[in-house]
């Protein structure tokens, strides 16, 4: 009787330890798993938030550095055309100081040298000496060249055109300064006093002005000065 009882005892309790066992294991391990999906899925939306953080910018980086490539071209364009517009305004000066350096110089008919020079050749060898340019040896031939100027807008550097009665165009000028009033200034070789500068305001030669033609141009002078460099 007594051993059945302790057999009886051995295996309620190895019966309960079990259970204990299994109860406690059941019990216990969910909650660490589901803690830490949590965990793992609360990480995942921090990271996703600096994701998206640091695609913004990135983006933004992207933007900043186009606006500043777009303001640097901008800038560098803006420079190089001021610098073109100062080589343009230096190249006339040099075509002025040249023909400026012949007043005085006698008027010869056919001439083309300081010892004695017309009007078409003392205008070709000064564009030619300064600016390289090739004109055409006489006044009716050079006034087909170039661009044709309103008498308002006429600028340093630009060609008048002349003739007598109305024929065909028999003397040419180059502006050598406009006033602020607006009375032009021209140099030419006259048969009177050689290489002279007169006024187109001049009861002589206003009425015998025609037109007046740009030959170097800031276009003609970019387009020249891109191929020699």
């Amino acid at each position: 009787m007594k051993k059945r009882v302790l057999v009886y005892l051995v295996g309620a309790i190895a019966t309960f330890s079990m259970q204990s066992c299994v109860t406690n294991y059941t019990v216990s391990a969910p909650p660490t798993y589901i803690n830490e999906y949590k965990s793992d899925a609360k990480l995942a939306s921090i990271d996703h938030k600096k994701l998206e953080i640091a695609k913004l910018q990135l983006l933004n980086s992207f933007k900043e550095e186009k606006a500043a490539a777009a303001k640097s071209l901008e800038a560098s364009i803006k420079n190089e055309e001021i610098a073109k517009t100062v080589r343009f305004t230096r190249k006339i000066d040099d075509i002025l100081t040249e023909a400026e350096s012949y007043l005085g110089t006698p008027y010869r008919y056919g001439g083309m040298t300081r010892k004695g020079i017309d009007c078409s050749a003392f205008v070709l060898s000064v564009f030619g000496a300064a600016a390289g340019m090739n004109l055409p040896r006489v006044a009716a031939s050079q006034a087909q060249e170039g661009e044709k100027i309103d008498k308002e807008n006429l600028q340093k550097g630009d060609l008048v055109f002349f003739s007598h009665s109305r024929g065909r165009i028999s003397h040419v000028g180059i502006v050598e300064n406009v006033t602020e009033d607006g009375q032009i200034m021209f140099i030419h070789a006259a048969t009177s006093r050689g290489v002279m500068i007169s006024s187109l305001n001049d009861s002589y030669w206003g009425p015998k002005f025609r037109f007046a033609k740009r030959v170097m141009s800031q276009e003609v002078f970019n387009s020249n000065f891109a191929n020699n460099n």
